[in-house]
């Protein structure tokens, strides 16, 4: 295996009454696009590394962590619900001044990505989804566990339960359940995992943001507005799902290529509920074709 590239480095945007930990890609070229990266429930922005770093040459992108994950402290309202979460997303792209960007979203950072496009198109040229987390309620194990995390004592014991356990044998329950493959991700980057679990144990309001996002989302479920964001976006879509996605199921790929109206809507083998992380070579040739449906690829400057 090839050595991955480290982290990108990052610094704390002040926005409003919070602040966010954001990471920054070295841009490839003096004009690549901004782009902002949304990472999913228990997620961080370097869940976005690898991906940031081959579109480098398109996007100059944005990973920020969500308020309460990551290095990002929690919200100063203790608000983890779906609505804050996008209203921070657009509030760190009014800050950076560059929109509209390419928003890119993962699993919940998915549903995120999903209302800001549906409701400021203003601030997204294009936009990403890896399996989003979009209400569906056929019974499934993955979201039953989330959805088992927000009944009144239930999350807190599991929470408790499963910090008891080394980080390895966590991170390795986390490759199990996302990845089709778990024995494909660099040693490198399962250390970085590990070492993040750590970072994650010692915050005192843990699993105040993991639990309180679950419920944010299961709320979000329940009053199935997200799909009709979705029939709001206007902006060119890119949806990928994961054939093996235990979490998010694939067949949701149907309903979302009928909802979103300029979509490409993409199926991989062999990849589960990670794709940017477990096969971003894949997610970036994807997105590079969304830009070439779109017209919106930059002109190579080595061309001539």
């Amino acid at each position: 295996m090839t050595t991955p590239i480290p982290k990108w480095p990052g610094e704390l945007f002040r926005l409003g009454d919070r602040e966010v930990f954001v990471r920054t890609a070295t841009p490839g070229r003096d004009d690549a696009e901004p782009g902002v990266f949304v990472h999913g429930l228990a997620g961080s922005s370097s869940n976005w590394t690898d991906l940031m770093g081959l579109l480098s040459d398109e996007v100059a992108g944005d990973a920020v962590d969500l308020p309460g994950f990551g290095n990002s402290p929690p919200p100063p309202d203790r608000d983890y619900s779906v609505d804050a979460h996008t209203l921070t997303v657009a509030r760190l792209i009014e800050k950076r001044g560059r929109g509209p960007v390419h928003l890119f979203g993962n699993s919940l950072g998915g549903a995120i990505a999903t209302r800001l496009a549906g409701t400021r198109p203003d601030l997204v040229r294009t936009l990403t989804l890896i399996s989003p987390a979009l209400p569906d309620l056929r019974p499934r194990y993955g979201p039953a566990r989330i959805l088992a995390a927000t009944m009144p004592g239930v999350g807190p014991w599991a929470v408790r339960r499963l910090a008891a356990l080394p980080a390895e044998q966590r991170v390795q329950g986390t490759l199990d359940m996302c990845f089709a493959d778990p024995t494909s991700l660099h040693p490198d980057r399962v250390m970085e995992l590990v070492d993040d679990v750590r970072h994650r144990d010692g915050l005192p309001h843990n699993a105040e943001a993991l639990l309180a996002s679950s419920r944010g989302i299961v709320t979000a479920y329940m009053r199935r507005s997200l799909w009709r964001y979705a029939a709001r976006v206007i902006a060119p879509t890119l949806v990928i799902y994961g054939r093996h996605d235990r979490l998010v199921d694939p067949r949701m790929a149907a309903r979302a290529g009928r909802v979103f109206k300029r979509s490409r809507v993409v199926v991989l083998p062999d990849v589960g509920h990670l794709a940017q992380v477990e096969r971003p070579e894949a997610v970036a040739r994807e997105f590079r074709a969304l830009l070439d449906d779109a017209h919106l690829r930059l002109p190579d400057v080595t061309a001539g």
